[in-house]
């Protein structure tokens, strides 16, 4: 039985925006253009939304006063708790290890 010779494509995409561009390989480019023009599949172009929305609110964030930042803070975090203390152990925060 001979084997079915399978072609993989290397694409570029430009979302209809023009501010992003797409990166991808599939083996069948008319399947992989409908699901980026539809966003039927999860990854880049799902996820790039939720990524533009996030830098907004960074920017956002980053633009107010002092006094408006320890209010969110306090609102989330009355204790001001450092939330990331228990992460990592004491001797990998050491600067003097090498």
């Amino acid at each position: 039985m001979p084997h079915e010779r399978r072609y993989y494509y290397v694409y570029m995409m430009q979302s209809s925006s023009r501010r992003a561009l797409y990166i991808g390989m599939t083996n069948n480019l008319h399947r992989r253009a409908f699901q980026h023009k539809t966003q039927e599949c999860e990854g880049f172009t799902g996820s790039y939304d939720a990524v533009r929305k996030t830098i907004a609110r960074e920017e956002q964030l980053k633009n107010w006063r002092r006094e408006k930042k320890l209010w969110l803070i306090a609102s989330m975090n009355p204790k001001l708790k450092d939330l990331a203390a228990d992460w990592y152990e004491k001797e990998s925060l050491n600067p003097r290890r090498a």
